[in-house]
């Protein structure tokens, strides 16, 4: 009997396209992050309240990311990688209302492991919705 990883068990259930649309909005929002701040940074400080509107907006594909891998138990082996990505998205609210000093220096790392986490999760999405297909 051939094994294989849970986040693939019941890839004959197609994943939902909203839990996709989430899956792709989540890396391309914290991207977004990233461009903003740097750009409110070194070119015009008012993008710096873009930044953080768009870091609250994520956190609707954040939280239903986590939602739908938990409520569909054919989302359940995804739901380990959604957790570890809305703990991370909590943690850098966390440092965001800190304010300044030394929680707001680790903002960036930790905005760093968000999106390597939610590029995973993404991957891992594909990954299901290309065998679904082929099957």
């Amino acid at each position: 009997m051939e094994k294989s990883h849970d986040a693939v068990i019941e890839s004959h259930d197609a994943t939902p396209l909203w839990f996709s649309c989430f899956a792709w909005l989540l890396p391309a929002g914290i991207l977004t992050q990233f461009l903003t701040a740097g750009l409110g940074l070194f070119l015009d400080p008012g993008l710096l309240g873009l930044h953080g509107a768009i870091g609250v907006s994520i956190a609707l594909p954040t939280i239903g990311l986590l939602a739908g891998s938990l409520a569909l138990m054919r989302l359940r082996g995804l739901a380990w990688l959604a957790a570890i990505v809305t703990a991370l998205y909590g943690v850098q609210v966390v440092l965001a209302a800190g304010g300044a000093g030394l929680p707001l220096s680790l903002h960036p790392a930790n905005g760093a492991l968000l999106l390597c986490a939610s590029l995973a999760l993404l991957a891992k999405v594909e990954r299901r919705r290309t065998r679904a297909t082929l099957a």
